[in-house]
């Protein structure tokens, strides 16, 4: 006899949950929308994930759908407003609340930290100095990123800013390589709150939410829950099993925002128009707005650049702005095309979703605009995972392999080491037992080639000398130890 679960995950995933057509517009039907939709529901039942929320504005028209259901064990349908966590799409909330300060000229992009927080310190005097929002909000302080905030309520962000990064050596000199880097965005929230007088729940409320009409949005599962919530969901002795206990993050402003399909399309709308609200309220000058979009630096050794808050991407001369987010088993999107009038999410509730992602991001790009990456065209980290094997192969003839082997630290969250074993390289981050083997797409660029992660993305960063510095693993560098 099936057992139950099994039974909802076949039913939820292949069909006996119908989609949900969320009323967000009086939307005509859309060929394209239902194409995706069916590519959608294929891959759901390919990589089992549960549950999906698919949105899509073409030219002001707005056409979304729910799929599947929220939780395998008490199964709700994904609809309109479904809350998702968005991991850290909130990164480019953040970034919209510092534009609002500085629209009130409460604050400047590249105003030194200290300006408003004059005990911040970090180990190097000279970034502690100079360091800016315009660090914070394009990942280049150069210091670690992946630290988090204590979970202390109301004052996580200020213990986090004030005792967790004094000493906190740099990596790479503040501005001069991209690093993926929560702990920045975890700052950007303290300066929030200082700079607004309220906690980051209530200033990114009244900044952003409560502005654009995002009513089912939220900083706080206390009041997350009270509505329809997505659970993460991962495979387990050949399951599809609910992760518990449910994961958060003290770090709002690095990836603690909870909300729906409607809510996040009404900010997406928001971003790719004038500065005016859904209602025609004037929120931001279109100036501020398009900043946020404009190029600020390159990703060393990618073709990819970095907004404020947003990851660019140019597909055939075309710009995208982007962010991913995976938590708590939440693999997600939102991405716009400003030149073209679009803009699109994809919320996935599964360890896998990234995957669903992946291949559902490029069809609505080459369905609606025909554009798609260049084979082999360098890309970075944008918040959710990409294998590199959708758009690459390995370079028939291989780099010298010896001016990439050695030691690479990233403190205090450990290393990496980069070897050679009978002509391959081999990576091995931290404290795994075995190494993951490399091969390169193009110059400096590289992905794995066996394991679970196949296709992962390496990159290697040059120094001003010209010489290999950094390697960088998953968007988040470590740096080569010169004494080894």
């Amino acid at each position: 006899m099936m057992k139950r679960r099994e039974f909802l995950v076949m039913s939820g995933l292949a069909a006996a949950l119908r989609p949900v057509r969320i009323p967000l517009a009086s939307a005509q039907p859309d060929a394209r929308f239902d194409e995706i939709a069916a590519l959608v529901t294929a891959k759901m039942a390919e990589y089992r994930v549960p549950g999906v929320g698919l949105g899509i504005v073409k030219n002001g028209q707005v056409t979304a759908r729910g799929f599947g259901v929220t939780n395998v064990d008490d199964p709700q349908p994904v609809t309109a407003d479904t809350v998702f966590t968005i991991a850290s799409i909130s990164k480019t909330v953040t970034a919209t609340a510092v534009m609002k300060l500085i629209e009130q000229k409460r604050a400047e992009l590249k105003a030194p930290i200290q300006k408003y927080l004059p005990e911040f310190r970090v180990q190097d005097e000279k970034t502690s100095r100079e360091v800016s929002f315009w660090h914070l909000l394009t990942h280049t302080p150069g210091w670690e990123g992946q630290l988090s905030s204590e979970d202390r309520g109301a004052e996580a962000l200020a213990h986090f800013a004030t005792t967790i990064l004094r000493d906190l050596p740099q990596l790479a000199p503040a501005g001069a390589v991209w690093s993926y880097n929560n702990a920045g965005f975890s700052l950007a929230g303290r300066l929030i709150e200082i700079i607004s007088g309220r906690n980051i729940h209530e200033a990114l409320r009244e900044l952003v939410f409560a502005p654009l009409g995002m009513t089912r949005s939220f900083t706080r599962i206390a009041d997350a829950i009270t509505h329809r919530v997505s659970l993460g969901h991962r495979e387990q002795n050949g399951q599809t099993q609910v992760i518990r206990p449910y994961q958060s993050t003290s770090g709002t402003t690095a990836g603690g925002v909870m909300t729906s399909i409607s809510d996040l399309m009404r900010y997406a709308q928001f971003h790719l128009g004038d500065g005016t609200t859904a209602d025609g309220k004037p929120f931001l000058p279109r100036a501020l707005v398009q900043d946020m979009q404009a190029p600020q630096l390159r990703k060393n050794s990618t073709d990819d650049e970095m907004g404020v808050g947003w990851h660019l991407r140019r597909l055939g001369g075309v710009l995208t702005a982007a962010h991913g987010g995976t938590l708590n088993s939440h693999c997600l999107l939102l991405q716009l095309v400003p030149a073209r009038n679009l803009a699109f999410t994809i919320l996935t509730n599964h360890t896998d979703g990234w995957r669903l992602v992946q291949d559902v991001e490029h069809a609505i790009l080459k369905r609606y605009e025909n554009i798609a990456l260049a084979p082999n065209q360098p890309i970075a980290h944008r918040g959710v995972n990409e294998a590199m094997t959708f758009h690459s192969t390995a370079l028939a003839t291989q780099p010298s392999l010896d001016e990439y082997v050695g030691m690479y630290r990233r403190t205090p969250s450990g290393g990496v080491t980069v070897r050679q074993d009978a002509g391959k390289l081999i990576v091995t981050s931290g404290n795994a037992q075995t190494g993951t083997t490399i091969v390169f797409y193009g110059r400096d660029v590289a992905y794995a080639i066996a394991g679970s992660y196949t296709g992962s993305p390496y990159e290697f960063v040059r120094e001003a000398d010209g010489r290999v510095g950094w390697i960088r693993v998953n968007g988040r560098i470590a740096r080569r130890d010169r004494a080894a």
